[in-house]
């Protein structure tokens, strides 16, 4: 039986995308946490950890390292940086960069979960305007 590839619709097509395993905790509310933040700039249209994103994720990733027992959200953020699915799509790769980058410290994948948030999808998000153009890492409380 030869394989089809079928156009999904949108919500369909983002879930198909190549994705990370993700481990299996949830992220729900990690944006209300102030304890244990960090937060990673990116430039405008860009996915790729700069220079200057060096030292807030080398404290972000010393302080996962400092504490195993805690899991690590990675939200990426995408503001007004093209349509809708662009803007997904910016924040996803954003999330990954630093995704990456944790476990390539050395921080266990099992720990990270990495999620792009857009305020173009929830009006609870575009009313608490996140900050664009950055993905934020989240320690959670231990369990």
């Amino acid at each position: 039986m030869p394989f089809v590839i079928r156009r999904l619709p949108l919500c369909l097509a983002l879930i198909a995308l190549p994705a990370l395993a993700q481990p299996r905790f949830s992220c729900v509310g990690a944006e209300k946490l102030e304890e244990d933040v960090f937060s990673i700039a990116f430039p405008r249209g860009g996915a790729q950890i700069t220079e200057a994103a060096r030292s807030p994720l080398a404290a972000a990733i010393e302080a996962a390292l400092a504490e195993p027992d805690r899991n690590i959200c990675i939200l990426g953020h995408a503001g007004q940086e093209g349509g809708a699915n662009t803007s997904i799509q910016l924040a996803a790769q954003r999330a990954r960069a630093v995704h990456n980058a944790m476990a390539a410290k050395g921080v266990g994948a099992e720990r990270l979960r990495a999620e792009a948030r857009s305020a173009q999808f929830s009006p609870a998000v575009r009313a608490a305007e996140p900050p664009s153009r950055t993905v934020t890492i989240v320690l959670m409380p231990p369990p």
